[in-house]
């Protein structure tokens, strides 16, 4: 596993009603600090990609459908540095697989694409509040050839 990178497995709670499901709690071990939550999307047969940031942790967790999330360790002096990893995140209530909470650490250049379906939604709770005016943020194209990745056959375009 990519140094830093860790996975928490999300625990349904099932009732006639529907489900209910934990993401992250203050008093999780996962848990650094709050910055901000958000909802993103991608559509089936394009990928979200790439880009890392400098300072912030994310934390992801898939909402609906499933998605390829795919790491990439560019951290100098790391020992997993050139290390590729792929994710599946599966939303709840999980009936492949048991959600997951993907956490992904500064330096750690991350894409995602929908898996299976129309679209995946994934919510992200980073460590910081975006900055509009100074993002932390820094990208590579979808196609980077600098990115020891190629995304599967099913996706034809990227940004």
């Amino acid at each position: 596993m990519i140094g830093g990178v860790k996975t928490k497995a999300l625990k349904v709670l099932e009732d006639d009603r529907g489900f209910l499901m934990e993401m992250l709690r203050a008093d999780d071990p996962l848990f650094e600090r709050f910055g901000q939550v958000y909802v993103t999307c991608c559509r089936h047969g394009v990928a979200k990609a790439w880009h890392y940031h400098k300072e912030q942790t994310d934390h992801f967790v898939c909402l609906a459908g499933s998605a390829l999330v795919v790491l990439y360790d560019l951290r100098d002096g790391s020992p997993t540095k050139g290390q590729v990893e792929e994710y599946i995140l599966e939303a709840p209530p999980g009936r492949e697989q048991t959600p997951l909470l993907l956490k992904i650490p500064p330096l750690v250049v991350h894409g995602f694409t929908a898996l299976t379906g129309d679209e995946a939604r994934i919510v992200n709770i980073p460590t910081l509040p975006y900055r509009y005016r100074d993002p932390d943020e820094f990208r590579y194209p979808w196609d980077s050839a600098e990115v020891p990745y190629r995304w599967p056959a099913h996706v034809t375009r990227g940004g």
